[in-house]
């Protein structure tokens, strides 16, 4: 732990970690964009952290989110235009390590620079065995889950990266954890949850069920299985069913997440179903230990010379 006054000097540190942080291989931001950061923000930190304003965090963040939207949309626009327009006979050069890169001084220099990571991308999975068509369909796949992934930042979430850049100033290993992390942590560390036991992941705007925890309160009532799709959740036997189509995974995972001993009503879209047709189930939460992601080990015999070791 560093013993250090929160003062100018560590408010530039704090500037430049944030920065980092945000955009560490230097492919956002232009250099007109730092400069103006610079200018407003570089000695103002320490005062704003002082007084609880984080107005200037939520400014530096909304434009870096402004900038990477702006990325990605270049890139659907490529796609749009058809990959068989990149010119592959270009002899070019792609710098993976930026952190020590100069930033673009303006649009048609970044534009080069994304241009050029599309170009790798499309490269690797074509000598990965995808043809040309599978590998655009692919690409904008994670372009459009990108872009909706950026869509659903929260103030939260900008609010942990500029705190953790602070923290960062005084201790590398101190860490700042929203109250949904935290959450998280704890269920790890504990190896234990009050839920429903599934494990889910977003896909296609859906929540779609993974896999089921052994002996959990889903698997013990046969009603969910693998690859359903969630629609809408609701609290109680006669709480209102909530639309999570098109939900961030982990707002999805909170309102499934309850007391143990408490239902939660789920409706979803059965595996395999052909016409889609919905169906809503209901099941007690109780404790579900995770005993699949405890700390294993395993003692292991072998021969030298003859002799059995362990």
């Amino acid at each position: 732990y560093l013993s250090r006054e929160l003062d100018n000097s560590t408010s530039s540190k704090i500037f430049d970690q944030y920065l980092d942080t945000l955009d560490p291989g230097r492919a956002y931001f232009l250099a007109a964009d730092l400069q103006s950061l610079d200018k407003q923000y570089r000695f103002k930190l320490d005062e704003a952290l002082k007084q609880g304003n984080l107005q200037p965090a939520f400014k530096i963040f909304n434009l870096f989110q402004k900038r990477a939207i702006d990325r990605i949309n270049y890139l659907v626009e490529i796609l749009n235009e058809g990959l068989e327009k990149l010119d592959f006979t270009r002899d070019e050069e792609l710098e993976i390590d930026r952190k020590q890169a100069p930033w673009a001084v303006n649009r048609t220099e970044i534009d080069d620079l994304w241009r050029r990571r599309l170009k790798a991308s499309v490269l690797s999975m074509m000598l990965a065995g995808k043809d040309l068509a599978e590998t655009q369909e692919t690409l904008g796949k994670r372009y459009k889950n990108r872009l909706k992934q950026m869509n659903q930042t929260t103030s939260e979430d900008a609010f942990q990266l500029y705190i953790n850049s602070f923290t960062s100033t005084y201790d590398p290993n101190t860490q700042y954890f929203s109250p949904r992390n935290s959450e998280n942590f704890n269920i790890t560390m504990s190896l234990s949850l009050q839920s429903i036991g599934a494990v889910l992941r977003s896909e296609d705007d859906y929540t779609s069920v993974v896999r089921l925890v052994p002996s959990g309160p889903a698997d013990k009532s046969g009603v969910i299985k693998p690859s359903d799709r969630i629609i809408r959740v609701g609290q109680g036997e006669t709480g209102e069913l909530i639309d999570v189509v098109g939900w961030r995974l982990d707002d999805v995972v909170e309102l499934i997440r309850g007391p143990k001993g408490s239902v939660v009503k789920l409706e979803l879209i059965p595996a395999g179903s052909e016409d889609g047709t919905a169906k809503t189930v209901q099941i007690t939460r109780n404790t579900v230990m995770l005993e699949d992601q405890s700390a294993q080990k395993k003692l292991l015999t072998y021969e030298v010379g003859g002799q059995l070791k362990k």
